[in-house]
């Protein structure tokens, strides 16, 4: 599989937990009590989503 540059966005959300989402990869959101806890499991969350896109033939991002 290409490797990937996303950007992702990290906000603190009123309730307290952070979230994580990327322009460049819709879809991608993930939840965590720390923004560092986003960083961390934003790689392995992002590549499983790319593997469904391409498995269902959707458009993914360009290859960085």
């Amino acid at each position: 599989m290409s490797a990937y540059a996303i950007t992702l966005e990290i906000e603190r959300l009123p309730e307290g937990p952070y979230l994580g989402t990327s322009p460049d990869l819709p879809g991608l959101i993930i939840q965590a009590d720390t923004a560092e806890e986003i960083i961390r499991l934003a790689p392995d969350i992002a590549h499983d989503l790319i593997e469904v896109m391409v498995e269902t033939a959707r458009s993914q991002p360009k290859p960085s």
